[in-house]
């Protein structure tokens, strides 16, 4: 039913990690699909063949974008999930999204889940900064008491898209390479041909130790994504998750068109002046 794409970045033992938590929490037989940038040594590729596993491969560091939609052209099934590959899949993690899916009887959707992190994400709560200190036990001996509320406007990994849907918006930007902004560009682009469900799933939960794919990889130079997507879109990214995607409220129902009330234009005039800034004065992404 489900293919998960994990781009990966010498990062093989989080990457094992990862995959380990996908073979022991899931019932299905989902396809894993890997892309593995640089891997000098062949360790990557040769670990993922020994598990008969399918993987796209460059020879450099080509970008998380780029990466994700290399790996996304070869999915097989009618779901994407989009994972890092530091991430720890929780049990019971298809039924609850699988259930969503069905619900809503159209493909136009954009369903993730919910990230538990050692010291932010959608639930803090410290089973380890990194592998070396993870405590699976207490991870999930307190998972049924990690909750929240399904939450709206969710635009974070691991997330759900059919591949229609993938394809019909052209997968992520690679103008956002590394990546920084890449996640909100990508629900831009859903909103603009008519995706309205962006919804948070509580019970679809896994434990991230947080971005070590883009953000604390020294090996990847960070991209200024935000200037990115306000030159391309003439708002920022708060002002879209603010207004379009209401990110951090209680799920209710599929979105509207904003409200455009005084703090809307209030709003997107701030992006107006800083879009003339930026372009004043020349700052590069």
């Amino acid at each position: 039913m489900f293919s998960i794409i994990i781009p990966t970045l010498n990062n093989l033992k989080y990457l094992k990690f990862c995959l380990n938590s996908i073979k022991k929490n899931s019932k299905l037989n989902n396809e894993i699909i890997v892309h593995v940038s640089e891997d000098k040594n062949r360790e990557t590729r040769d670990f993922l063949k020994s598990l008969n596993i399918k993987f796209t491969f460059t020879d450099d560091n080509v970008g998380l974008c780029t990466a994700i939609n290399i790996v996304a052209k070869e999915a097989s099934n009618k779901y994407l999930i989009y994972a890092h590959d530091d991430m720890y899949f929780c049990p019971g993690w298809e039924k609850p999204l699988i259930n969503e899916i069905n619900s809503i009887k159209h493909n136009y959707f954009y369903i993730s889940g919910t990230m538990i992190e050692p010291n932010s994400g959608h639930i803090k709560f410290n089973c380890g900064e990194n592998i070396e200190n993870f405590n699976e036990k207490k991870l999930l001996d307190n998972l049924h008491n990690l909750n929240i509320d399904d939450h709206q406007g969710s635009h974070f990994a691991p997330h759900c898209v059919h591949k229609e849907i993938w394809n019909m918006v052209g997968g992520f930007s690679e103008e956002f390479n590394p990546g920084i902004a890449s996640d909100p560009d990508f629900n831009m682009k859903l909103w603009n041909v008519g995706v309205r469900i962006f919804k948070g799933l509580n019970s679809f939960k896994v434990y991230h130790f947080g971005s070590l794919t883009t953000r604390k990889n020294k090996q990847v130079i960070q991209n200024k994504g935000d200037n990115t997507f306000l030159r391309k879109w003439g708002i920022s990214t708060s002002f879209f998750k603010y207004f379009y995607l209401r990110s951090k409220s209680i799920y209710k129902s599929p979105l509207n068109e904003p409200n455009k009330n005084i703090l809307y234009f209030l709003g997107l005039l701030k992006c107006k002046f800083k879009l003339t800034y930026l372009n004043v004065f020349n700052i590069n992404d």
